[in-house]
């Protein structure tokens, strides 16, 4: 009776962690379509991808400055924000180039370096600004990225997914979907065993 209770035990342990690992391949398996679909393409998109050294030339706000989100905003809509606008020389060849802070701030408003989000509060955001300016005016030099292709002549400051940030991403999910797999593989073996071991015990009876 007590090696029936065993057994189902056993069954029932190995059960779950059988559906544990199933379902920790199936949530990798469910990020991995999600980065694939959000941050691979907008990886694959960016032009910006080689480094190199800007110099500041000019670092200017202007106050009051009509900056639309969408094209078809009505005027109720429209965000007022000072615009920064950074003009850099552009090591690698020579250029006088516009700065923005990402690829994002390039498509929301072409006219400004730094672009607030909506909801944030208007004092803050002229504070933040003006502390922005002041930090491009003191340290002159700092690496960008530029289009080798040439497609893009102007700059960013930092790339919204770097490769580093790429690989940070799919860390998680592989981790996971190695996780599930080492326990799928632990439950066969130890199905394994039991089945070897209950063959030898009949063989020696």
């Amino acid at each position: 009776m007590l090696g029936k209770k065993l057994v189902t035990a056993q069954k029932r342990g190995e059960t779950r962690a059988l559906c544990l690992g199933l379902g920790m391949v199936a949530c990798s398996m469910m990020m991995y379509f999600f980065i694939g679909i959000t941050i691979v393409p907008s990886y694959t998109k960016s032009v910006w991808t080689t480094e190199t050294v800007c110099k500041v030339l000019k670092a200017n706000i202007k106050d009051k400055v009509h900056c639309s989100q969408s094209e078809d905003s009505e005027d109720e809509n429209v965000s007022h924000y000072p615009c920064l606008q950074v003009w850099v020389n552009l090591t690698a060849s020579g250029q006088e180039v516009m700065l923005y802070q990402t690829e994002d701030t390039l498509e929301r408003d072409p006219k400004c370096s730094y672009v607030p989000g909506n909801s944030e509060n208007p004092k803050e955001v002229k504070t933040r600004i003006e502390t922005i300016a002041s930090n491009f005016k003191r340290y002159q030099t700092f690496p960008c990225y530029y289009d080798p292709g040439g497609t893009q002549t102007n700059v960013i400051l930092s790339r919204l997914y770097p490769p580093k940030g790429l690989l940070f991403a799919f860390l998680w999910p592989t981790l996971l979907f190695t996780g599930g797999c080492l326990i799928i593989l632990l439950v066969k073996i130890s199905q394994y065993v039991s089945v070897l071991s209950a063959w030898q015990y009949k063989i020696n009876i």
